[in-house]
């Protein structure tokens, strides 16, 4: 199989693009325009691959598109491209307008005509498998539901608010047009190569350079947290074996506070870098609680049994087993943090509507 990948030197996508490369036979193409959260050194492991190919692409320029479709030839297309950060897009949303709805038009559009000029076996077996977000739905505080497949949306940032978007599109050009569309909706992916913007690597950066490490309001939101090599595995096989039209809930079964994810941090590197910086006793002693981000949602959780019941995926990593594994990695990849650090962000504090 030949799939293109959009968004593939982004944390989820480089690891679908690795999982591709090293568990499969099948062709990639990453589609990526190397904003700031793209990194090609992400997909260093398996560059050399002749089964990788790479081209810097933005996905609103249709042209681009036109060719790539038309030299590469996929049989899917995995469309991960996105801006992704909510602090972000409090801050400067117009690039969430135009990437997460304009970009997923336009791909639709590029895949659209690509697909009506298959056979009809071609045809059949084409999907574009969207991959989305469950902050589509809103906010779960105060009840103990969990999102399924048929929840309503309630977006409740301008991020989720565009990637509501680009769901209700994608399936309106399966609906309107017979273009075979697959969606998943996810919780909080975490593990290696994660931008350090985001709560965990940025809480275990931040401790390691004895930096204050910020926690929103009193750290009582509850995310269900799911390992990105889990979510790789369940989006390749979604791309193979999922219903056309279906969408799939994906999620780690691993609800946890935001203060319990920074303080399980903390303990781990209370264990693994007992030399502290700054005479600390315990690395806990650096987190600071601080203002609330505008309309921060309480709590996520994902029912993740249908993709489990259909398809047979489960997760492989507890929340202990793959925060250890994270924390792990980044104190084993400073080279790559560093020069992260040293390029498109600095640690700084988003999301303040300044």
């Amino acid at each position: 199989m030949k799939i293109i990948v959009t968004g593939g030197a982004g944390f989820i996508g480089s690891a679908v693009a690795r999982h591709i490369i090293n568990n499969t036979k099948d062709h990639i193409l990453i589609l990526d325009s190397l904003s700031y959260a793209g990194n090609l050194e992400s997909l260093q492991s398996i560059a050399g691959n002749e089964r990788y190919q790479f081209a810097q692409v933005d996905i609103c320029n249709r042209q681009a598109l036109d060719r790539i479709f038309a030299e590469f030839t996929p049989d899917a297309v995995m469309h991960l491209a996105a801006e992704s950060h909510v602090d972000r897009s409090i801050d400067g949303p117009a690039a969430f307008i135009e990437t997460n709805i304009v970009g997923t038009y336009t791909l639709l559009e590029a895949a659209r005509q690509y697909w009506q000029g298959l056979g009809e076996a071609a045809k059949k077996a084409f999907r574009f498998h969207h991959i989305s977000t469950d902050e589509v739905y809103g906010d779960l505080h105060g009840t103990n539901d969990l999102f399924t497949e048929t929840t309503p949306y309630a977006p409740s940032s301008p991020y989720s608010a565009s990637k509501a978007s680009s769901d209700h599109l994608v399936r309106a050009w399966l609906r309107t047009y017979g273009l075979p569309t697959i969606v998943t909706n996810c919780s909080n992916n975490y593990g290696p190569y994660h931008f350090p913007e985001k709560l965990i690597p940025l809480t275990i950066l931040n401790a390691l350079e004895g930096k204050a490490l910020p926690v929103y309001g009193n750290g009582a939101q509850v995310r269900d947290w799911l390992y990105v090599e889990d979510h790789a595995r369940a989006l390749y096989q979604v791309v193979c074996e999922g219903e056309v039209g279906e969408t799939y809930n994906i999620g780690g079964h691993n609800e946890r506070k935001n203060i319990e994810v920074v303080q399980a941090i903390c303990r781990l590197l209370d264990e693994l870098v007992p030399n502290k910086p700054a005479n600390l006793a315990k690395y806990e002693e650096l987190i600071a609680f601080v203002t609330d981000r505008p309309g921060h949602d309480r709590r996520y959780a994902i029912d993740a049994s249908k993709i489990e019941r259909e398809l047979g995926w489960q997760p492989q990593e507890t929340f202990e087993s793959g925060i250890r594994k994270t924390v792990e990695w980044y104190l084993a990849n400073k080279a790559w943090w560093s020069r992260v650090k040293d390029g498109s962000y600095a640690g700084e504090r988003l999301g303040l509507t300044r």
